[in-house]
């Protein structure tokens, strides 16, 4: 197994919102997440330290043994306690009213694959030399798309297609979309939109399934992100299954 994560403040923002984690368990059952924060004041930069704190702490102190089932409960669980996290320290510091922030997770054992979003971080995964998104966006944009109202090509540049329709710290209760994954995926790549606005998935599988080495994939990732604009701050953790196929 060979993992590698990476976040870059872009070439326009002045700091870097976004966190971002890869970690193993004692069972070798590994967590993956990337959070996109916002808010001014360095607000956003706290709500995804925030989240990506916890579930750091939280996997290394509970995630053990854990059935498909149980991991489901354990996602759902741990998003409500870091939205009440999130609102707790709004309340303690008014002066980061409007605070959130996105996140995307992926859970990997030797048994299951599971992926969880809130916002508009991705999760991807290659199976058959092929990139495949796996979450989705709950984002205005995508919602229109879904309802007929926009066509895919609309949505690419629409006005309002950073507008996101839920997001930690913004909506109370908070639900996180689950996904079961086929086992059969050669790696995983979670990022914020940081990387997905400025690259097409095509370009995004040219640089994965390339022969470079695990590091420089992201790295390039980012650069080519940066030389399109780079007008947010860009995300990527990327995780390599070993080649039979074992967590």
């Amino acid at each position: 197994m060979k993992s590698f994560y990476l976040t870059d403040p872009g070439k326009v923002r002045s700091h870097n919102e976004d966190s971002v984690i890869i970690t193993r368990n004692m069972d070798n059952d590994y967590l993956m997440a990337v959070a996109d924060g916002m808010g001014g004041h360095s607000a956003g930069e706290v709500a995804s330290s925030i989240a990506i704190q916890y579930l750091g702490k939280h996997f290394q102190d509970t995630f053990l043994h854990m059935e498909k089932g149980d991991a489901v409960h354990w996602l759902r669980d741990s998003v409500t306690e870091i939205n009440g996290l999130i609102f707790e320290y709004v309340k303690d510091h008014p002066e980061s009213k409007g605070m959130g922030t996105t996140l995307v997770i992926a859970l990997l054992t030797k048994d299951y694959i599971l992926f969880g979003n809130i916002g508009d971080s991705s999760g991807f995964v290659i199976k058959d030399e092929k990139l495949h998104k796996v979450t989705y966006d709950h984002t205005l944009v995508n919602l229109l798309v879904s309802a007929g109202e926009l066509t895919e090509e609309q949505a690419k540049d629409h006005p309002k297609k950073n507008v996101l329709m839920k997001a930690l710290g913004a909506n109370d209760p908070i639900d996180i979309d689950i996904f079961d994954c086929d086992m059969g995926v050669s790696s995983i790549l979670l990022c914020s939109d940081g990387l997905t606005n400025m690259l097409e998935e095509e370009q995004i599988q040219k640089v994965l399934l390339s022969e470079a080495e695990i590091e420089d994939k992201v790295i390039k990732l980012i650069r080519k992100a940066n030389n399109r604009g780079g007008t947010d701050n860009i995300s990527v953790a990327y995780l390599i299954r070993d080649k039979e196929g074992e967590a």
